[in-house]
C-alpha cells in the first residue's frame, strides 16, 4: 500500500529496567523527533494473545467495583466521542473518576491535528503507561483512542506495549466488552498489575474512517451540565492542501435530521441550556441529502429554538461557503441563535488561499461583510495559519491588514505544521520557524487588541450572561458572544447564582485581562 512518514516525540523511545517503563519527559522537546514508515490508511483488527484470551474467558466483575478515567484531548468533536465512550462504560458497570491514578482503566483520547497536538497526546500516553507499569499503581488497563489511534495505530502498538489496545472509530462500541475482559482476567491473575503484558504488543482495533453515526445522546458529560456540544455532521470532502483530517475522519456525512433533533431534545430535558453545534463544516449540514430531504441548517435552527428550556444555540466550525440566504436570515432573526459565528478562515491573502485550496479571498471577504451588515451585533471568531509554504511578507501583511479591517472580535493563530501525506508538506517555499512564530505573535497581538477593545466598548451596556460556575462568592459566566472554554468571561461579584442561570448584567468595567465585571439588573426576556 501507499506509505507515508509521520513524526512523534522522541519520548516514545524508552528503556526497560525489570520490565518497568522508564520515560524521560525531558525528551519531549520540540526539536527531538524521529520518523517511522507506515502502511497508510489500511484498516486493521488484531487482538494480542492476552486480549484474545481475555475475550474468550467468562466475564467476572462486580458492577461499580472498577473505575475508568479518560484523558480528553483535542477538539469538541473528540469531547463528544469521549463522552459517548464514558457513557458506554458507565452503563457497563464502571465508575467514572477524574484522576487516572485512581482508575483501574485509563483511556487516552488523542488528537492528531498538528504536531503540537501529537506531542501532547504522546506525552499523555507515556504518563498513563508509566502508571500502568508502576507496581504500586491500581491501573490495570490502558486504551488509546482518538485521531492519533485512527491514524497511527501500528506505530503506537509497536512502541508502547503497555497499551492494551489502540482503538479506532469503528470499534468504539466494542470498548466496554474489551475493558470488562481485561478487568476480568486481571482480577484472576496473581501477577502485579501492568507487568504481565509489558512485553506483548498492543491489540489494534482500527477499521474504516467513514463510519455510521452512533447514538450520542446517552453520554457522560465532560462539559458543565448546562452546556453541551451537539455533533450534526462528521468528516470532510474538502481538499485543503494542509489538512489530513479527511484521511482519518472520513467523508462528509450529515447526521440524520430527526436523530440530531432527538439528541438535542434529550440534552435539554437533562438540563442543557446552551447547545453548541459542531462538525468539521457545521453549516454544510444537510447538503449531502440532495432533493430527497430539502431541510438544511436553517430548518434545524428553527426546530431547535422550539425546545422549551433551551436558551442559546451557537454555531462553531463553519466553512466560508454554505451560508444560504435562509441561514443568514435565521441567524439574524432567531432570538435563541446567539450572534456569534466561528469561521476558521486560515488566511485572507489570495495567493496563499489558492495554495491552500480554500475559497477565494474576494468571496470570503464579501461573505464576512454581508454577515456584518445583516446580523446585528455579530461577533466573529476565526483562526489563521501563519507561515504556510510560499507565504511571502506581502501575503502576511495583507492578512494582517484585512484582519484588522474586518475587526474579528475573537480569534486565534497557529504556526503551520507540515502534515504527512498532504500536498503542502512537499511544497516549495517552506517558511522558517522563527518567521512563523513572529507572524503568529503579530496576529495574536492583533486579536488581543480587538478583544480588549470589544470588552471596553461594552462598559455601561446590559448583556445577557449565562453563569458557568461559582468562584468563591462571585458568579462567573459568559456573554452570548463568548463560547465555552475558549473566549472571555464575566464576573459578578458577591452574587451566588446556580450554574446555567441566565441573567441580565450591566457591565461596570473591563479588567486588565479583558474580563468583564458587572452587576445583575434583571432577567432576559423569556
Amino acid at each position: 500500500g501507499a506509505r507515508a512518514a509521520w513524526s512523534t516525540p522522541r519520548a516514545l523511545y524508552r528503556r526497560r529496567v525489570g520490565r518497568r517503563l522508564v520515560s524521560d519527559q525531558s525528551m519531549l522537546r520540540s526539536d527531538i523527533f524521529f520518523s517511522i514508515a507506515l502502511a497508510g490508511g489500511a484498516a486493521a483488527v488484531r487482538l494480542s494473545p492476552r486480549m484474545a484470551a481475555a475475550a474468550a474467558a467468562p466475564i467476572r466483575i462486580t458492577p461499580q467495583e472498577h473505575s475508568v478515567a479518560l484523558v480528553a484531548l483535542g477538539c469538541p468533536k473528540n469531547t463528544v466521542d469521549a463522552e459517548v465512550m464514558l457513557g458506554d462504560l458507565q452503563r457497563h458497570g464502571l465508575r467514572v473518576v477524574r484522576e487516572p491514578e485512581n482508575a483501574d482503566i485509563v483511556v487516552v483520547n488523542t488528537c492528531a491535528f498538528v504536531e503540537d497536538a501529537k506531542r501532547e497526546s504522546v506525552a499523555a500516553i507515556v504518563d498513563a503507561a508509566r502508571l500502568k507499569a508502576d507496581r504500586s499503581s491500581r491501573v490495570r488497563g490502558l486504551y488509546v483512542t482518538g485521531c492519533m489511534a485512527q491514524r497511527y495505530a501500528e506505530e503506537l502498538a509497536d512502541e508502547l506495549p503497555e497499551v492494551d489496545a489502540v482503538v479506532g472509530f469503528e470499534s468504539y462500541a466494542d470498548i466496554p466488552s474489551h475493558v470488562l475482559a481485561t478487568l476480568s482476567t486481571s482480577d484472576a491473575d496473581d501477577t502485579e498489575p501492568g507487568l504481565d503484558s509489558a512485553a506483548e504488543r498492543a491489540s489494534v482495533l482500527v477499521g474504516a474512517a467513514t463510519v455510521p453515526f452512533r447514538p450520542e445522546n446517552d453520554r457522560f458529560q465532560l462539559t458543565a451540565a448546562h452546556t453541551a456540544y451537539l455533533r450534526v455532521a462528521e468528516g470532510c470532502d474538502h481538499a485543503c492542501s494542509f489538512c489530513a483530517i479527511p484521511g482519518f475522519r472520513g467523508a462528509f456525512r450529515s447526521k440524520p435530521f430527526d436523530t440530531a433533533l432527538a439528541e438535542a431534545r434529550l440534552l435539554v430535558e437533562r438540563g442543557v441550556r446552551e447547545i453548541n453545534l459542531i462538525a468539521e463544516d457545521t453549516n454544510q449540514f444537510g447538503s449531502d441529502w440532495g432533493e430527497e430531504d430539502p431541510r438544511r441548517l436553517s430548518h434545524f435552527l428553527r426546530e431547535l429554538s422550539a425546545l422549551p428550556g433551551l436558551r442559546w444555540i451557537r454555531l462553531l466550525y463553519c466553512y466560508p461557503s454554505y451560508f444560504s440566504d435562509d441561514l443568514v436570515a435565521e441567524i439574524a432573526t432567531n432570538p435563541k441563535v446567539v450572534k456569534y459565528i466561528d469561521i476558521p478562515l486560515q488566511h485572507l491573502a489570495a495567493p496563499t488561499l489558492q495554495r491552500m485550496r480554500r475559497p477565494g479571498a474576494k468571496a470570503t471577504i464579501s461573505l464576512l461583510e454581508r454577515l456584518r451588515r445583516e446580523v446585528p451585533s455579530l461577533v466573529l471568531r476565526t483562526t489563521f495559519i501563519c507561515g504556510f509554504p510560499g507565504e511571502s511578507d506581502d501575503d502576511h501583511d495583507e492578512l494582517v491588514r484585512q484582519a484588522r479591517r474586518l475587526g474579528f472580535e475573537r480569534g486565534g493563530a497557529f504556526s503551520y505544521s507540515a502534515e504527512d501525506g498532504t500536498p503542502a508538506a512537499s511544497m516549495a517555499g517552506q517558511v522558517e520557524e522563527e518567521t512563523k512564530q513572529a507572524r503568529k505573535d503579530e496576529l495574536v497581538a492583533l486579536f488581543q487588541e480587538a478583544s480588549a477593545a470589544w470588552a471596553e466598548a461594552r462598559v455601561g451596556s446590559e448583556l445577557r450572561v449565562m453563569v458557568d460556575r461559582m468562584d468563591g462568592l462571585d458568579a462567573v459566566g459568559r456573554t452570548e458572544h463568548d463560547a465555552p472554554d475558549i473566549d472571555g468571561a464575566v464576573r459578578i461579584p458577591a452574587m451566588p447564582l446556580p450554574p446555567g442561570s441566565e441573567v441580565l448584567v450591566r457591565v461596570l468595567y473591563a479588567d486588565v485581562d479583558g474580563e468583564l465585571v458587572g452587576e445583575v439588573v434583571g432577567s432576559p426576556p423569556q
